[in-house]
């Protein structure tokens, strides 16, 4: 039996199949439902998209009979899985296609915790119905499958720098609540020694100068030295922690402005239905505004690859300057005036594009313009890391799907406008 029929069996016996029938109705998704029934399986689970094509509704079918296996509502499983809830519910719901990343890794949940693992037959049954539904939803496919696994990505290490920001600020607020006791305890010890010293001094002989034999035996024998050496060490974890903190709250926050971008981006692409996916047209601003338009740096040392830029975006409004290399750019952005962004290409000789970025965030006058690295290998997570370390806010792989592109374009040079008309 394959982990799909056994499943299908289970839910059967929970009478929940009958909901899942081809009105596509899921009753079992109400709070009085079937799910209702333990408080945790498929809580917060919405209905089906009701505009969904037959291949689209499969495989979100099959994407909620494997969620529902795990016995967790749609908020645990965010959270477990560092995603944002609305994400999830609109993949369970088929008004978004998840990225095959998602799937995989709610089969390794469903491997580790339930031991339900799909046959050969089953998951390549999966897969085919996961294709099926990007190339006959609504959007372009490609294109959203690359986006929304950057979402994906991006939502998840926004989620987990939330959590690790959430980590820190206790473990800064316990440091400084030590401190505040320590500091406590000292001042005890200072008030007992001032009581004290009355007593301890011999009239006949005046104060005591520390060279006798009383319990006063110097500087570094006290009973608050180990106290003031453990403040001191905790005084500089405070600070250790309080820079870590700030760094995670700036990597949270740009990680986040990725997710707004992104999904700007999707949107961008969604509108395009209907449209022909041979010849994409453009996405147009929606407050074009009068004079020359942005500009457009594409930097790329094979010029073929900057071919295939221009003759993506040349004929849609876009200023384009191209630059052969990373010495070529930094000369073209001496003069810096309204270029929206740029598009620069990772592996060149000499000046790769790693290098040029950080030569373009180091100059005051250049340092805002967004850095959208193309390049074949910008999926992986080490180059990714590094190329936001330089400065890039985007990646698009190659090779280049005209309308990622796009999307990735016009939002930029929209956002661009915005700033420019504020």
């Amino acid at each position: 039996m394959t982990a799909f029929a056994a499943q299908d069996a289970q839910h059967a016996q929970h009478g929940q199949d009958a909901q899942h029938g081809q009105d596509g109705q899921d009753t079992q998704d109400t709070p009085g439902g079937r799910d209702g029934q333990n408080g945790r399986d498929g809580g917060g689970l919405q209905p089906l998209d009701a505009e969904l094509n037959r291949e689209c509704r499969e495989f979100a079918e099959s994407l909620r009979r494997l969620f529902l296996g795990l016995g967790v509502s749609v908020r645990r499983y965010a959270s477990r899985s560092y995603l944002n809830p609305g994400t999830l519910s609109r993949y369970l719901a088929g008004s978004r296609i998840a990225p095959w990343e998602f799937v995989e890794e709610l089969l390794r949940n469903l491997a580790d915790d339930h031991n339900v693992r799909l046959d050969e037959a089953a998951r390549a049954h999966l897969q085919q119905q996961h294709r099926a539904a990007l190339r006959t939803s609504a959007s372009i496919g490609r294109a959203v499958q690359q986006l929304e696994g950057q979402l994906h990505a991006a939502d998840r290490e926004a989620r987990q720098a939330g959590a690790r920001e959430e980590q820190l600020d206790h473990a800064l607020d316990d440091t400084r609540q030590s401190i505040a006791d320590l500091e406590a305890r000292l001042g005890r010890l200072e008030a007992d020694r001032a009581a004290e010293a009355p007593a301890v001094t011999d009239p006949g002989t005046g104060p005591d100068t520390g060279t006798g034999t009383g319990p006063d035996t110097g500087p570094d024998t006290g009973p608050d030295t180990a106290l003031l050496a453990e403040r001191d060490a905790l005084a500089l974890e405070v600070t250790r922690l309080a820079e870590e903190l700030n760094r995670v709250r700036e990597h949270a926050a740009l990680a986040e402005t990725r997710c707004a971008v992104l999904e700007r981006q999707l949107a961008l692409i969604e509108q395009q239905q209907g449209a022909d996916t041979a010849a994409p047209p453009a996405p147009r601003a929606r407050h074009p505004e009068p004079g020359a338009p942005p500009k457009v740096l594409l930097v790329d040392d094979r010029p073929e690859n900057l071919l295939v830029l221009e003759a993506v975006l040349g004929p849609h409004g876009h200023e384009l300057v191209s630059a052969a290399s990373g010495p070529d750019a930094l000369r073209a952005l001496l003069d810096p005036d309204d270029y929206a962004v740029i598009l620069l290409d990772v592996q060149m000789p000499g000046m790769d594009g790693y290098e040029t970025a950080a030569h373009i965030k180091r100059r005051a006058r250049t340092r805002d313009i967004p850095i959208i690295f193309v390049t074949a290998i910008g999926g992986d997570p080490d180059h990714s890391m590094r190329g936001y370390a330089a400065g890039a806010v985007d990646f698009i792989p190659k090779p280049v799907d005209p309308w990622a592109l796009r999307a990735k374009v016009a939002v930029f040079v929209e956002l661009h406008r915005e700033r420019r008309s504020r």
